[in-house]
């Protein structure tokens, strides 16, 4: 990375494209490139046209512009559909935890967003720990007389990938993420995983494998046929809600013996979201965990430019609809398409609707196909 000062409008006016190329690009390379430039490319138009610094909110709806982004998109790193709004409309200024989020995950610099206003002090974890806590008193896994603190430092003395979590986590960590809460859960899934005895086995072909799964989402009981798939092919199945702070969508994780574990929050409760979810973290526990990874955390709402994110949502787009069958699926596809494409490719049609609506932006149309409600009910009675 060479950057180098702006001394005419001619460096000006490349120091701009090639900050317009960067826009987007996640790797720490060309963050930290990216946000040199714009130092440079700031203190030369200051020297040349002095404005008013911006506010954190211009700050945002400026890099809204240039990526595309819409107030939707904000909600995964600000928090709610309100609180998005607030904060643009400068009613509120950004907490710390949402500044670095904002910076982490959409290269917002952060002394724009900092301003020269008053900021709202960060969530402690403390809140967001002890609600946890409450939820695991429930489930017992928590021992009598046990405090949090003290579940957590057991768990990691008697479960190597919850040790390993803070060095292994990906991206698709969302930045606001209470890591005692979220410690919490892997062992808590680890816990329940260990009560489930399964044979190991190697999975030969995960392509096809994985197709077999796909469309196991056609049967009525499609709900027992994940879970008896999954444990024929040696990985255990485990539905944990998610617990305050944590913003999961789904995990694959190493049980101590090696066994791979398949965990799912069951966030969103739609078919489309869950068998995307299934797929993506099957895809991780056939192609991504193994001795220095034994644990991999999926905020599914958050985008990530890492290469085991990218290929686990190819895996999982291709398995549940093969690019053969979704090439002809365009913008302009009539519903009798779509629907014929999930015909074609033996799965439910929600996972064809929920691809369109996602590919597309466009979350108005389909919403009757998507399965909403059905997932939970299914795999999670009263």
């Amino acid at each position: 990375m060479t950057v180098r000062p702006i001394r005419t409008n001619e460096d000006h006016q490349s120091a701009l494209k090639r900050a317009a190329a960067l826009f987007g690009h996640n790797s720490p390379k060309d963050r930290d490139e990216l946000e040199v430039l714009q130092a440079v490319i700031e203190r030369w138009e200051r020297s040349q046209h002095p404005v008013e610094v911006a506010t954190p909110a211009e700050a945002i709806k400026f890099r809204m512009a240039q990526t595309g982004l819409s107030q939707r998109d904000l909600i995964p790193y600000v928090g709610s559909k309100s609180r998005v709004s607030e904060i643009l409309n400068g009613q509120r200024q950004p907490t710390v935890d949402q500044i670095r989020a904002l910076h982490q995950h959409l290269g917002v610099p952060v002394t724009s967003l900092i301003g020269s206003f008053k900021h709202e002090p960060a969530t402690g974890n403390s809140s967001t720990s002890i609600a946890a806590e409450g939820k695991l008193r429930k489930l017992g896994v928590m021992k009598e007389k046990e405090n949090f603190a003290d579940f957590l430092s057991r768990s990691k003395a008697s479960t190597p990938a919850v040790a390993m979590l803070r060095k292994t986590r990906t991206e698709r960590t969302n930045a606001k993420t209470d890591f005692s809460a979220l410690e919490a859960w892997c062992a808590t899934v680890l816990s329940l995983a260990e009560k489930i005895s399964i044979k190991k086995n190697k999975i030969k072909d995960p392509q096809m494998s994985a197709r077999k799964l796909a469309m196991v989402s056609t049967f009525p009981d499609w709900s027992a046929h994940v879970v008896t798939e999954l444990n024929h092919m040696g990985i255990i199945f485990v539905i944990l809600e998610h617990l305050p702070g944590t913003f999961l969508d789904g995990a694959a994780m190493c049980r101590g013996d090696g066994v791979p574990v398949l965990a799912l929050t069951l966030r969103h409760d739609r078919l489309d979201n869950f068998w995307f979810t299934l797929l993506h973290e099957f895809a991780h526990v056939v192609c991504h965990l193994g001795p220095d990874r034994q644990v991999i955390l999926d905020d599914l709402d958050v985008a990530s430019s890492e290469t085991i994110e990218a290929e686990a949502d190819s895996f999982a787009r291709n398995a549940l609809i093969p690019p053969a069958i979704w090439k002809r699926i365009d913008k302009d596809s009539s519903t009798e398409e779509v629907l014929e494409a999930a015909q074609k490719a033996g799965v439910h049609p929600a996972i064809s609707a929920g691809r369109w609506r996602f590919e597309h932006s466009d979350y108005r149309r389909f919403s009757k196909l998507i399965g909403r409600g059905e997932v939970k009910t299914a795999l999670m009675p009263a």
